[in-house]
């Protein structure tokens, strides 16, 4: 079992990055100090399985830093990703003793893991944080809807622009700040793994950032790292109003 790495994890939840959007958001004083009995850190290498399909969890938890992706593997040994984990995003369903997905560290990971028969039981005598992880859900579910209409309806530019965006955004709320402006940060996934989750080739994929590149909507330092000069115009390429929802 991998040990957790408590130099990469914040030792207080006062410090911790993602409280403000995380399942216990709305925890009080006393509430978290039952939490911190049941709660640890796992960390992961870039491309490290966090647990396989079908798998028995015994833990739930959040994305405290670093990106993971979701996947499912067909009867053919055919994979398709059906999603990303984000910082503040939750994984596990309590109820549940088996994974649904493959869960994959796509780079460094670390999570705050909270054991599982204790969870559940302080849910029940808990009810704001079963709330908060309905509404977490919830917004989970808005988020595929939208992400249905970026791979069913939008141009192969738009799609790519509209990854950038959302990768944007989740930043953005973290550090509770609008997006605007010029705006930096790295790419998650490699240029195959892009074009597995958005539905496109590897050519067209390389083909669209290039494309970008040289219009300076975006500005690439190696493959990753992107430094986007105006927000309101990768906006407009990922067929966005300014408010956030999509441009019929």
């Amino acid at each position: 079992m991998l040990q957790p790495d408590l130099s990469l994890a914040p030792h207080d939840c006062s410090d911790c990055p993602i409280r403000h959007r995380a399942v216990c958001a709305r925890c009080d004083a006393d509430e978290l100090a039952v939490l911190e009995g049941i709660k640890y850190y796992r960390s992961y290498e870039a491309g490290q399985t966090v647990i396989w399909s079908g798998d028995r969890m015994d833990f739930v938890g959040s994305v405290v830093s670093g990106i993971a992706t979701l996947t499912q593997t067909m009867e053919d040994g055919r994979t398709q990703m059906v999603g990303l984990l984000l910082p503040s995003d939750f994984v596990g369903r309590p109820g549940r003793d088996g994974a649904a997905y493959n869960v994959v560290a796509t780079s460094d990971l670390v999570m705050c893991c909270f054991r599982k028969k204790p969870f559940e039981k302080l849910m029940e005598t808990t009810p704001h944080i079963g709330q908060r992880l309905l509404q977490m859900t919830l917004d989970e579910l808005d988020a595929a809807r939208e992400w249905m209409l970026v791979l069913g309806r939008k141009t192969a530019r738009e799609k790519i622009a509209s990854l950038m965006v959302i990768i944007l955004r989740r930043e953005a709320t973290l550090n509770m700040k609008e997006p605007s402006g010029c705006l930096t940060f790295d790419l998650p996934l490699t240029r195959e793994a892009m074009a597995d989750y958005l539905g496109l080739t590897l050519e067209t994929v390389s083909r669209q950032i290039s494309a970008l590149k040289r219009e300076e909507v975006i500005l690439l330092e190696g493959k990753r790292h992107v430094t986007v000069p105006d927000f309101s115009r990768l906006l407009e390429e990922a067929g966005d109003d300014s408010d956030g929802g999509m441009l019929a």
